[in-house]
Order: structure tokens, then sequence, then C-alpha cells
């Protein structure tokens, strides 16, 4: 690959040259670090000595290896830090001479407590851009409350649309709040280094909640019941903008996907239905009509679906470009052309485990692409290159700190 100036050799990573001091547990706070140093930033993981993150301890485990901690740790490195103890708030504030963004996700107040709030940290550094990730946001009355991701996806309403209106509220099946956050918080950390670098402005914090990361998501919800007394509720798999739409089940017990959202696309279903004539019912001429009437031309869909095999029905969805996939297990995934040949699923070689297939660093960056995976580290691997090398600690300081169980 070219570089940007025409010269031979790899392009740099998008952002090599900032480090990211990264304070998160768990996954908000921790992948937003892990998004920025998919793409070259140099991230140094600061972790309780006495454990380290907790997601180190949640399976699925191989070889007594989180897979989740090597997934979300990848490319960081590892230094161990009591921040309850003064040696450990003054070692940070050392670190954070040497940093463009620090990640936290303690709850609010925490920081502050330990003498390493946004406050005493910009004086250290005053182009410090801090992110710090919590439920519900660094003010207002409910600051202080603790949250998890369910805990957000209840708050901001999207548990309350999601399933059927017959039983209860049912969750997505990831951590749909924390990822959210996580991708504001880079977002988020991208900006204020914008901000900072290239408008010749100064550090700032920035403060990202799971709830309001969620309740960005929930389009014109708000909007509609405020403007029109539209409130929307419980309805399965329905949606008003897919007419038809639905996950339809084929007479193989697998489940295809379709969207249809404008008139073109349904007389295209009607014409692969063997059907035409019905593209000009009047029950279903238009997108309004067809939401009105959507039991009736889901049935008519479902029943067409349900009749074939799930090869037959896909090859006739594809035959005349009709919106739609399979619903994906994660065996299908693995054996897919289309993630193969893109390289959506990369592979790490982890020391221990071997090759560990995990998702790839996400957005492509024609000129500045992502960096060449690293494995998750050992807890604490880093102490000393990043203590004695980067903070100059001579070996007697650097073993005091040991001693005393600081780091």
């Amino acid at each position: 690959m070219m570089k940007r100036d025409g010269s031979a050799g790899p392009a740099p990573t998008p952002l090599a040259g900032i480090r990211v001091l990264e304070l998160g547990t768990m996954i908000a706070g921790p992948v937003v670090a892990t998004l920025l140093g998919d793409f070259g930033a140099d991230v140094i993981k600061i972790e309780q000595p006495d454990g380290g993150d907790p997601i180190r301890n949640i399976g699925p485990f191989c070889e007594g290896e989180s897979l989740w901690w090597n997934v979300e740790g990848r490319n960081k490195k590892s230094v161990t830090l009591d921040l309850r103890q003064e040696e450990g708030q003054q070692m940070l504030r050392q670190l954070v001479r040497h940093a463009d963004v620090l990640v936290e996700n303690f709850r609010p107040g925490t920081m502050a407590r330990w003498n390493v709030g946004y406050e005493q940290l910009s004086q250290e550094n005053p182009r410090l851009v801090m992110v710090s990730v919590s439920g519900y946001g660094q003010t207002g009355p409910y600051a202080e409350k603790p949250a998890f991701d369910r805990i957000a996806l209840a708050f901001a309403g999207l548990l309350n649309i999601t399933g059927y209106a017959d039983r209860a509220p049912v969750r997505p099946g990831v951590a749909m709040a924390d990822y959210q956050s996580a991708l504001f918080g880079a977002f988020a950390a991208m900006l204020a280094l914008f901000h900072r670098d290239a408008r010749g402005g100064t550090g700032q914090h920035v403060d990202v909640s799971l709830f309001e990361s969620v309740f960005r998501f929930t389009d014109i919800m708000v909007t509609a019941a405020d403007k029109v007394g539209v409130k929307r509720a419980r309805r399965g798999n329905l949606h008003f903008a897919a007419a038809p739409g639905d996950h339809f089940e084929t007479c193989d017990g697998r489940y295809i996907v379709m969207t249809i959202s404008n008139n073109p696309l349904f007389a295209k279903l009607c014409e692969a239905m063997g059907q035409p004539a019905l593209a000009k019912d009047e029950r279903f001429a238009t997108h309004d009509a067809r939401w009105k009437n959507i039991e009736v031309v889901n049935g008519m869909v479902g029943d067409w679906i349900k009749s074939m095999p799930v090869s037959d029905i896909l090859g006739i969805l594809e035959q005349h470009g009709l919106p739609h996939s399979l619903v994906f297990s994660v065996d299908d995934i693995l054996a897919d052309p289309h993630y193969g040949q893109r390289g959506s699923i990369a592979t790490l070689e982890h020391p221990a485990l071997g090759p560990l297939k995990m998702p790839a660093p996400t957005p492509r960056l024609g000129g500045t692409p992502a960096r060449a995976m690293e494995p998750a580290p050992a807890l604490g691997r880093d102490n000393e290159a990043v203590y004695r090398g980067l903070l100059g600690l001579d070996e007697q300081a650097y073993a005091s700190l040991k001693a005393r169980g600081a780091i």
C-alpha cells in the first residue's frame, strides 16, 4: 500500500500517536478504547491489582481464558494501579501528563472522590479529553443511581416497544446499550480531539450516558407521541415502515426476513408470488393502505413462503431483486462467502489459545486502515514498560509501589 504522500510502505493508522488511558470495566467504557485502539491509538488499560477487569472472569472460557475479554481487550497494554490509594492517584496524575484521552465508566462522583476527577486531571494536562460513560449521565437527579445495559434499555423506552403485546418485553440478544454508548464515546472522543487539534481548542470533559445512547436510536417515538398522539407499543416483528414485513417461516423451519417499503418493491413481490393483480388491489395499492391491512398482506406472504423450502424461496426472492435475508445463525455467518470475502471475521493469533476468530475492526478506511490486531494482555503485563519506561521511575521507586500494592 502507498502512503498518502505517494511513497512506498504501509499507510499509517489514523490514530497513531494518540495515547488513551482506559479506566473502564466490563463493556461500555472499555469498548470506547477498543474502537480507538483498533485504529492505532496506544491504549493503556489501567486495572485494579486484585483481579483486574471483571470481564476477565466472565465466560465462556477456553483454556481458562475469557473469550469475551480476548475480544474487547485486544490492541491494549495492561497496567495495574490501585486508585483507592494515594500513591495510585499520584501515578494516574503522572500518566495523564502523557495522555490525550482518558476513558472511565465509574459511577459519577467516584473519580472526584479519589481526587482524580476531571477538574483535578485537567490541571495536570489541560489538553486532556476525558470521556465518562455512566448509566444516567453526570448530571440530573438520577446521576448517581446504578445502571447496567438492561436498565438503560428499559429507561430509554426500548424494551417497552420490543417483543409481543401479550407477553413480557424482550431484551436484544447482545448488550445494545453498552455497545451503542461505546460508539458514541469513541465518536465524542474524536470530536473533542478535532476541536483540540484542528481548531486550536483545549481538552474537555465528555458526558456519555447509556440511556441517551439508546434513546437516540428510538427514531420518532417521542416526536410522534408528542405531536400526533401516536404511542408505539410492542407489536412483535411489525414495523410501520415495512408493509409487508415480518420474519416469515419456510416449510423446513427456517426464517426469512423481508421488508417491503414502497410500491415498486411490492409490485415485484406480487410478480414473484405469481399474483401481479394484487399490486392494484385497493387494499394494497399504497404503503399506507398496506399498513392498514398489515395482517392480511403479511398472512398472504407468510402462506406463500411457508409453502416452500428455504432454498427455493431464497432463489425466487433473489431472482426478483427483493430485499431479504435468511435469519443467520452463527454457523451461517462462519460459512458465508460474503463475510469471508470482505474479511468481516478477523483471526487473531493468541500465544496460548492459537487462532481466535472475532469481528474485524470497522468501519473500513481506504487510505488509513486499521492496525494489525494484537492479543489481549495478561493483567499487569506492561507495568514495567509503562512505569519505568514511560514515566521514568527508578528501580527502587517501582519496587516500593509494588510492595505497597499500589500497582
